[in-house]
């Protein structure tokens, strides 16, 4: 398993334990939701996080192998 998908397995198992921890906690409806919504804003934040890093990494190595190599 790669770190990515190490990564994305444990982003994803953390927000399912937090949504169902809000979801059992004993608070009102609109309150619940409240958390729900501020959770979900949190996992896509960190998600656009790391797709941003990866999409910089992957620039990288494509402007990396676009520079003419010179030969010694």
């Amino acid at each position: 398993m790669s770190n990515g998908s190490k990564l994305a397995a444990f982003i994803v198992g953390a927000a399912a334990g937090a949504v169902l921890g809000i979801l059992f906690a004993p608070d009102k409806g609109s309150e619940t939701r409240r958390k729900v919504n501020e959770e979900g804003r949190k996992l896509s934040d960190a998600l656009k996080e790391k797709f941003n890093k990866m999409k910089d990494k992957v620039n990288a190595v494509k402007d990396d192998m676009e520079q003419p190599q010179g030969f010694a």
